[in-house]
């Protein structure tokens, strides 16, 4: 699944039901739904109300994979970060992916930093 099903999807999910009252459902604007319905990528906010009402792991929509080492707020942050970047249209969804790793890295870098930590960065080439 993609990004760019994400509209289809909802089509599908909302049936006969109209889109006042599936918004209503969702908490975002008839406006909202029906520009994303259109093949419109939403903001990271209107995102996550769209996978929560639609029962879905945003990574599937997003086709981001992720390490099993890593945790499970990782995971969360990777994917919030994932929308951003392919919400820009030019750049490639692997460039998106690898994007979001390096940004979750550099943050828990940052923290470990902040607790007094040393981490061998050598370690990571």
């Amino acid at each position: 699944m993609t990004l760019l099903r994400l509209g289809a999807l909802l089509r599908e999910r909302r049936g006969g039901k109209g889109i006042r009252q599936v918004a209503d459902e969702i908490g975002i604007s008839p406006a909202t739904l029906t520009r994303v319905e259109g093949g419109r990528v939403p903001d990271l906010a209107t995102f996550s109300k769209i996978c929560t009402w639609l029962n879905v792991n945003p990574a599937d929509i997003l086709d981001v994979t992720f390490d099993a080492k890593e945790s499970v707020n990782n995971e969360g942050t990777i994917t919030s970060a994932a929308v951003h970047l392919r919400a820009e249209r030019a750049l490639p969804a692997a460039a998106a992916t690898d994007l979001a790793h390096l940004i979750v890295a550099a943050h828990q870098e940052l923290a470990r930093r902040a607790r007094g930590h040393r981490t061998d960065v050598s370690s990571w080439l």
